[in-house]
């Protein structure tokens, strides 16, 4: 069995970590950077820090927070929000991320994610993709979710992975800060149907919710953001409990 990978999340706004729910009512859940320490030393498998208004406000992510993340850790991360050049990829790189994540852009100009995979290889391209289900149907979401598109979230992640993403971020913005648990019917549908890591993101609130999201699911890694920000679940109780239940994880 291949291991199962957690990821804490860190939302980053104006240079701080936040949380909300259902991708509004934010607030401060500390310094990044910190935060990022913290995770590493606890044995997070990897790390994604999202500048979630970064598209809205139309700048770019901030590549000092990337110099300084790459310094204070030791495992993998991804990067993403306002990332819409294969120059934006480059010195997101050059900073120290080992990967990047795009959603609004690869959706306004689907081209970039082959753009992106043929320069930098698919192993660093993670494509996001936030759905919230309308009427029986899910939809793709883009600029931190306030903005509905036309695409249908499962014809648009066959899309992308033909294209050459790496891995999909699969969030949920009907279960995103509730903690009820995953939508683990589409992460299943979608780790079913693609060759490419889902990455479940979106209603974490206790343990059994990854076990879930690992078996029910299918997802190869599962995101949460608050459980960990506000020491709801710490990492190395998260991981033993999931060896206990059979599923492979990476322990210290």
């Amino acid at each position: 069995m291949l291991t199962k990978r957690i990821i804490p999340c860190l939302d980053i706004k104006e240079g701080r970590t936040v949380k909300g729910i259902n991708f509004v009512a934010l607030k401060d859940a500390g310094d990044p950077v910190e935060l990022a320490k913290i995770y590493s030393d606890e044995g997070a498998d990897e790390l994604v820090f999202l500048d979630i208004t970064a598209t809205v406000d139309k700048r770019k992510t901030l590549v000092e927070l990337v110099t300084k993340v790459a310094k204070a850790i030791n495992i993998p991360f991804t990067v993403g929000g306002g990332i819409s050049t294969v120059e934006d990829v480059k010195a997101l790189l050059i900073a120290g991320a080992d990967k990047i994540s795009i959603n609004s852009s690869a959706v306004k100009n689907p081209d970039i994610i082959d753009q992106m995979a043929a320069e930098f290889g698919s192993q660093c391209i993670v494509v996001a993709i936030d759905t919230k289900n309308i009427d029986g149907l899910d939809f793709v979401h883009t600029h931190g979710g306030r903005k509905p598109t036309i695409l249908q979230t499962q014809e648009w992640a066959a899309e992308v992975s033909r294209r050459g993403a790496g891995e999909i971020l699969l969030t949920s913005m009907d279960h995103d800060g509730t903690k009820n648990g995953f939508a683990n019917d589409i992460i299943s549908e979608l780790s079913t149907m693609l060759p490419i890591p889902i990455i479940a993101s979106g209603g974490a609130g206790n343990m059994q919710h990854f076990k879930d999201t690992f078996t029910a699911g299918k997802a190869d890694a599962a995101l949460a953001a608050s459980i960990f920000h506000f020491k709801e679940i710490s990492i190395p109780d998260l991981k033993a409990y999931l060896g206990e239940q059979g599923i492979s994880v990476r322990l210290k």
